[in-house]
């Protein structure tokens, strides 16, 4: 059955050429022209995804995602918007929207936007179930349990740093050297696995983080910035539905924390930080500056270092950036990074 897709807007042009791109796709459409008239469609349908305007007659479009999630939490919602504003933007995404199309539509985009959000939110619920199932069944084989369980959310690390085009391996990469720096320090092999899976899922929250604003070559603006800010929550969120594996949403929500407190997006400080977040947040450090960017190559050796060297007892736990500081010593071949 093809994908269902539901397009509310009160500008007639706007719904009858949204739907022509998308049931040229093959995709189903249904259009609406009120707020109103969405939430009691939602009353006996259940679309695959909503695109809502947000300037509109009645209720705007803010209101009615507000009204939406107590109807239906778990339906998709990417905003229509002309503006250009990145505040709006961004109090779309604290309201619970995953994305933003803009207007007039480009019909490649609005099609690869639809796509891929609905992509996006098939692989997190397949996430989350498959590990209900797996507990349901009680599986003897804990061994090959925890395979599945990790195959699963390496596709969904996979799905997130798509997600990003400068981004090539990201999350397995954080992931590995998450586990190392637990080896060292001292973890048991079923810690250190936790970590792992901590580390693949840390950037989690970005996606519903607008691919432009992830993939913006020039600076981000203030309000960019707050946007991308606020994806350690959002993976939070996400990953604290996983009640079989509480400890899962550690990372996401606490790898940008700091020892001095500057961090985000709570501002903890030093030891209040929990230890696999530390961890982590070295990881991830270490493999942004290891990694390509838009506006540069990989950063030579020394020059990473340096900075983790210039970051311990300030942005990273001293402890943990001495593991990776003995780790980049021993890399005498500069083989720990993006190839």
């Amino acid at each position: 059955m093809a994908d269902w897709i539901t397009v509310v807007d009160d500008d007639t042009a706007n719904l009858k050429m949204a739907g022509h791109i998308l049931t040229e796709k093959k995709l189903r459409v249904s259009a609406l022209k009120s707020g109103e008239a969405l939430l009691e469609f939602l009353k006996n349908n259940s679309p695959d995804l909503i695109l809502l305007d947000i300037h509109m007659t009645g209720m705007d479009g803010f209101e009615t995602l507000r009204a939406l999630r107590k109807m239906e939490p778990e339906v998709p919602v990417v905003f229509l918007t002309a503006d250009e504003d990145a505040a709006t933007e961004a109090k779309g995404l604290n309201e619970g929207a995953m994305d933003f199309i803009k207007k007039p539509f480009v019909p490649e985009v609005l099609v690869a936007r639809v796509i891929h959000t609905i992509e996006l939110v098939r692989l997190r619920r397949s996430l989350r179930d498959e590990v209900k199932k797996k507990t349901r069944e009680k599986l003897q084989e804990q061994e090959r349990n925890e395979r599945l369980s990790i195959q699963v959310v390496r596709t969904l690390a996979n799905a997130i740093d798509a997600k990003d085009t400068y981004t090539n391996g990201h999350s397995a990469r954080v992931a590995d050297y998450s586990r190392e720096i637990a080896k060292r320090y001292g973890y048991t092999e079923s810690q250190q696995n936790d970590i792992y899976m901590m580390g693949l899922l840390h950037d989690v929250g970005k996606i519903g983080v607008p691919d432009a604003v992830i993939n913006k070559p020039a600076k981000l603006t203030d309000d960019e910035f707050e946007v991308i800010k606020n994806h350690p929550v959002m993976g939070a969120r996400i990953l604290r539905s996983i009640t079989e594996m509480p400890k899962l949403s550690t990372g996401a929500r606490w790898h940008h924390e700091r020892i001095d407190g500057r961090g985000y997006p709570d501002g903890l400080h030093g030891q209040d930080i929990p230890e696999e977040a530390r961890i982590i947040a070295v990881a991830d450090a270490y493999d942004a500056m290891t990694s390509r960017r838009s506006y540069r190559d990989v950063m030579a050796q020394d020059v990473v270092r340096s900075e983790i060297e210039k970051g311990s007892g300030t942005q990273f736990d001293p402890v943990f950036a001495d593991i990776m500081l003995a780790m980049i010593d021993e890399d005498v071949d500069y083989q720990m990074r993006e190839q």
